[in-house]
């Protein structure tokens, strides 16, 4: 599985523009199964969500993911400003050529930014197969809660193989963005795609650091302080394999999530 990360510069609201950046990106690289995205990567992190807010229908960055996933033959990963019931979602997309496969609304709304103020929270994790590997969805601020993201080993396997992290972590977090995506790897048993930003808005800068991480927490691919886009190999064969020789989760602690 060949992943692309797209550690993007988001231009404050402009959503035609920061299209047009992601289409440039991802016709510089090379192909991938998938392509991901940071959080809200249409508009920026506005929690004025109704200012910049659409509905499914309309939303045009979305229209964008599904035609550009159709033509590519490749999913697409990312969260955007979403109406819908009167209510705001941070909704992280995930769009195959089929169209919309998975919907992620984020969880833990950054209470700090006033986040919660303005969206509305959701409740449910989303885990999307994507040709054979399984990912479960995060957003953000998500990183900082490991309960509800622990990977479950049944006798028919584990819940998933991978999560996606899209964010926009600030330039004076990222030390915690590093090493809280990496625990999340080891202490999971999965792959971590850590999505992060560059570039400033009104509130703060952000300097990237997109990563993915392995199993072991060991970085198999990463991205400096500047807009990028690099392609990762997701090995699940031996990610199996050191399931299998080090079988850490089958001595996890039982809890229910409420």
């Amino acid at each position: 599985m060949k992943v692309g990360i797209i550690q993007t510069d988001i231009i404050w609201c402009g959503i035609p523009a920061n299209i047009a950046r992601a289409e440039a990106l991802i016709s510089s690289s090379e192909p991938a199964d998938l392509y991901i995205l940071p959080e809200v990567w249409s508009t920026g992190f506005v929690i004025e969500a109704q200012s910049v807010a659409q509905t499914e229908e309309e939303c045009e960055a979305l229209r964008w993911m599904v035609t550009t996933a159709a033509a590519r033959n490749c999913a697409l990963s990312g969260s955007l400003v979403i109406s819908e019931g009167g209510k705001y979602y941070n909704r992280h997309y995930f769009v195959t050529p089929e169209g919309i496969a998975a919907r992620y609304d984020k969880k833990h709304l950054f209470r700090l930014g006033g986040e919660t103020k303005r969206f509305t929270a959701g409740s449910e994790r989303v885990v999307v197969e994507w040709r054979g590997v399984k990912f479960l969805l995060q957003t953000c601020y998500d990183l900082r809660f490991p309960v509800f993201v622990r990977n479950r080993v049944t006798t028919e396997g584990y819940d998933y193989d991978a999560i996606i992290y899209i964010a926009s972590f600030p330039t004076p977090r990222i030390a915690a963005w590093r090493t809280l995506s990496a625990a999340r790897a080891i202490e999971n048993e999965s792959f971590v795609i850590a999505v992060n930003r560059t570039g400033d808005d009104i509130y703060c800068n952000y300097n990237g650091g997109s990563v993915v991480w392995d199993s072991f927490g060991e970085a198999v691919a990463e991205c400096g302080d500047k807009e990028c886009v690099v392609v990762a190999e997701l090995d699940t064969d031996e990610l199996k394999a050191r399931r299998k020789r080090f079988p850490t989760l089958r001595d996890a602690d039982l809890f229910n999530i409420e």
